[in-house]
């Protein structure tokens, strides 16, 4: 209760301070809006006026210890913010230097105003005068047009770079180089700058239009001065020119100090884009990466010291200084040499030791291999449809399967023709084609009504005859019963059947310590007791078992309780596969039953099923059926005449055999039919209906072959 109780007071105050600041920034930006229509006495003016160079020094120095433009994001917006209270104070100042004309005592003005101008008279102001032009000149021409320039070409160029920097993600995201996390945290960051420099680039031109303003304020204040002070107020003009000048000059450097602070802020945030660290680190680094040159540039100032008329005793110990600095790097590099040749030594050393293993390189899982032809299909500039396919099926192999598959590396392989893929599992080809760049694959699946024109070929996936056929045609195909897929979906659909295939072997022992290790928070009890009895390699072969009859391992629970209740009575592979495959009858029934929840299947007939029973034989990779030669090539014939006529009438074929011979009869079609379904009886729950529609038999086979006679 009262760790409740603090939490709770906790984020009661951290929200009172962050309402206090939204707060306080939402009254000081009305505040500053303000400034431009409500006079301000002379003290509060003084005040912000301090407030305005403070902040500008403080921007500067953010700025300097600034490793990422991307840390100090707030700039723009600051930037703007700063402007618009430089401004305001701008036309404050001016408002209380023609009001109260000679008699006018902003002390910060003033200030500003004696330290330049100086107590000499007309040569004062002349010299402070032409000091506020110089610095108006420096600002507006070198320093702010420069950064509003670099602002607009980092923006450009920054969003120019950003699809292939995105691609780049992508393809370390799939190549298993960085997390899913590292790559949507990348991306953010990636989009972020992009929005940085573009604000950027909006955000200069408000510093060139602080200089422009300054400007015409001073100007104003000059002519306004003149005008107010002769005019209304009666002085004389020796003595309005005095004043009015030297406030004007003191006015114009109060609000343009703090601008030229910003504007070279704004210039360092953009020209430091490439840099990692902070100004002060980059030149450590840079400056002290060659010791040679500041032996020359001391010979230089060396030269330059003795010849007559050059102050030698400035020159002479600046070249001392400089040799003295490039002796030191020079010394730095000499150290670190030896250290790394040191290093290097031992490293070699080390190699020729007998007792040193050399490191193994490590094997995709799952690569795709690309000719250059395919490479627009993962091009982000043309829609990198294949990624996000990848990504899709990732997903939904991961609900399907319960298997979270390896991520997909992709990579592009000059060896292959142009329009050429391969698939490869662990390095080993699995899956590879060819495909016809913009045309499109139509797939007779059995039913196509008629022939269409194209070229003739096969599909790579299920192995059906195919035609490629152009975008004209695509129409006419589908409505002739094809179907019409483009490239990525052929590449896509060969992957997802590579997945199924094979999951069982992209499940080792490490993915099932993981699969463990995720469940022990809420199952604990239930990993307790099966790793007690079993290891996690037997654990393996069960899981392995199911996928490879495409049976999902996502309902974990139910299928380790299941082992934890028989593996005390056996450790037979075979017998508590088949216990957990009845254990998940229910999600196996409904991966094969229609809508009406009606199953179609297959049954063997009794004579078959003593023949296979009694062939069983036990391996080492489990149980075997050892039919005699004659026999097999019978039951091959016959599995294959039932399959073929269900197929005929439209039936995705499953054959259904007792609990004891379920094993043995996968085991003998798994060569000959690979993606046979194959339940026993008590796979099947009360609330799915069986529809018989054929028998595997021997008899009815020999009587074909009789009516064939």
């Amino acid at each position: 209760m009262a760790d409740a109780q603090a939490s709770l007071g906790s984020r009661i105050t951290t929200a009172l301070k962050n309402n206090n600041s939204d707060i306080f920034v939402a009254v000081g930006v009305i505040f500053v809006v303000m400034m431009l229509i409500v006079p301000l006495p002379t003290f509060l003016l003084d005040l912000l006026m301090s407030v305005n160079l403070v902040l500008s020094v403080m921007i500067l120095l953010i700025t300097l210890y600034t490793k990422r433009a991307l840390d100090f994001s707030i700039f723009p917006t600051l930037l703007l913010v700063q402007t618009i209270f430089g401004i305001a104070l701008n036309v404050s100042s001016t408002r209380l230097i023609l009001s109260n004309g000679a008699e006018f005592n902003g002390k910060i003005v003033t200030g500003f105003a004696t330290f330049v101008v100086g107590t000499s008279g007309t040569e004062g102001l002349v010299i402070g005068l032409i000091i506020f032009i110089v610095l108006i000149a420096v600002q507006f021409i070198v320093i702010t047009k420069g950064a509003t320039r670099v602002a607009e070409v980092a923006a450009r160029f920054t969003l120019d770079s950003l699809p292939g920097k995105q691609m780049a993600i992508e393809a370390e995201y799939n190549s298993g180089a960085i997390t899913e996390e590292e790559a949507r945290t990348k991306k953010a960051d990636l989009q972020k700058e992009a929005d940085f420099y573009g604000a950027m680039d909006g955000a200069s031109k408000f510093v060139s239009g602080n200089v422009k303003i300054g400007i015409l304020m001073t100007v104003i204040n000059i002519v306004g001065g003149l005008v107010v002070g002769m005019v209304i107020h009666g002085e004389p003009a020796s003595s309005a020119v005095t004043n009015y000048i030297r406030f004007a000059i003191g006015d114009g450097l109060v609000s343009q100090f703090p601008a030229l602070f910003v504007s070279t802020a704004t210039g360092l945030i953009v020209t430091r884009a490439i840099s990692d660290g902070t100004f002060g680190q980059d030149i450590t680094t840079q400056f002290g990466a060659q010791g040679q040159i500041y032996w020359v540039g001391s010979a230089f100032l060396f030269i330059l010291g003795v010849l007559p008329g050059f102050p030698w005793y400035i020159l002479v110990p600046l070249s001392g200084l400089l040799f003295f600095v490039g002796l030191k790097l020079r010394n730095r590099d000499t150290n670190a040499k030896k250290y790394s040749d040191v290093e290097a030594e031992a490293a070699e050393q080390s190699q020729k030791e007998p007792t040193e293993i050399a490191p193994i390189v490590p094997i995709d899982q799952l690569s795709i291999e690309l000719g250059y032809g395919l490479i627009p299909l993962v091009d982000k500039d043309h829609g990198a449809e294949l990624l996000e396919r990848i990504t899709r099926i990732r997903r939904e192999s991961a609900l399907e399967l319960g298997l979270v598959v390896p991520r997909i590396r992709i990579v592009d392989n000059m060896r292959l023709e142009p329009a050429e893929y391969c698939i490869k599992l662990k390095g080993v080809e699995v899956g590879k084609a060819v495909i016809r760049s913009g045309l499109y694959l139509a797939i007779n699946p059995g039913i196509a009504d008629d022939e269409i024109q194209g070229e003739a070929t096969v599909d790579p996936t299920f192995g059906l005859p195919a035609k490629w056929i152009t975008e004209s045609d695509r129409d006419k195909a589908e409505r002739l019963g094809y179907t019409v897929v483009d490239s990525p979906s052929i590449i896509a659909t060969h992957l997802t059947e590579v997945i199924k295939k094979h999951a069982y072997e992209m499940l080792g022992r490490q993915e099932v310590q993981k699969i463990i290790d995720s469940l022990k928070t809420e199952y604990s009890a239930v990993i307790d007791e099966v790793t007690k009895l079993m290891g996690i390699g037997e654990i393996q072969k069960i899981l392995q078992g199911l996928l490879v009859e495409q049976v999902s391992i996502r309902n974990m629970v139910p299928i380790l309780e299941t082992i934890a209740d028989y593996a005390g009575i056996t450790k037979d592979t075979t017998f508590l596969i088949e216990k957990v495959r009845q254990a998940l009858s229910r999600q196996i029934c409904i991966q094969y039953a229609d809508e009406d929840k009606l199953m179609r299947v297959i049954t063997i007939s009794p004579e078959i099923e003593r023949i296979i029973g009694e062939s069983k034989i036990e391996t080492a990779n489990g149980v075997m059926a050892a039919l005699e030669p004659e026999i097999q090539r019978r039951w091959i014939t016959s599995v294959a005449n039932t399959v073929h006529n269900a197929e005929n009438a439209g039936f995705f074929p499953i054959i259904l055999c007792s609990e004891a011979v379920r094993a043995l009869v996968r085991a003998s079609l798994k060569r000959d039919f690979p993606g046979i379904v194959v339940l026993s009886v008590p796979e099947v729950v009360s609330n799915v209906n069986i529809d018989q529609i054929g028998e595997i038999s021997f008899v009815e086979n020999k009587s074909e072959q009789e009516v064939n006679q």
